[in-house]
């Protein structure tokens, strides 16, 4: 049974956990944000490309990957459910501080995160998004866009802003200045 939210009223994670689990929502300044319908198959297949590499690459490591939907609160204040304003599910998150993880997902930042562009979310992940990751200081993120066929990958200064390190082409190869070693083909991801 869907859920009855009105999108212009303020809601807080208490509220998320008593919505149905048959619909994904994402909450962003207690705005609440319908996830439905499910990702597209493109959009999907990126995200096994990527899953991929990142299994292999953390395989040992003690850092987590962790693969949408997976619930990443983020809020100034986390000793209630009612002042956690904010639950999103990346594309793909990565964790090396295993004390944000707890049974529910995560509670703070994830080290890096990836999101994929479709034409229901591209607006919402490089504005919204991107600010919200900025402020509770993701270190690194990257904008995966299927239809422009590149990859935009963000970078938290020592001011804690975000700069455009780079926009690399499907003929050039991703490498994540956070984790050395990290290196994705781009022609892998963007082969049909």
């Amino acid at each position: 049974m869907a859920v009855s939210i009105n999108k212009n009223k303020k809601v807080t994670y208490a509220d998320y956990l008593t919505w149905p689990d048959s619909e994904r929502w994402e909450i962003i300044y207690g705005l609440p944000y319908n996830m439905s319908p499910a990702p597209s198959r493109r959009h999907q297949d990126f995200l096994t490309a990527l899953a991929g590499h990142f299994v292999s690459f953390f395989k040992g490591k003690e850092c987590k990957v962790y693969f949408a939907p997976f619930d990443v609160r983020l809020s100034d204040d986390y000793s209630q459910e009612e002042l956690v304003e904010n639950v999103v599910q990346p594309d793909l998150s990565v964790f090396c501080d295993k004390n944000k993880l707890d049974e529910k997902g995560a509670i703070g930042a994830p080290d890096l995160v990836v999101e994929i562009l479709s034409p229901s979310t591209s607006k919402k992940d490089m504005s919204e998004k991107l600010l919200l990751y900025q402020k509770f200081e993701v270190k690194e993120y990257w904008v995966v866009d299927p239809e422009g066929e590149d990859v935009r990958v963000f970078v938290l200064d020592k001011n804690g802003r975000f700069y455009l390190l780079t926009i690399l082409k499907k003929e050039e190869t991703l490498k994540s200045k956070l984790f050395s070693g990290l290196t994705i083909p781009l022609e892998e991801l963007f082969a049909e």
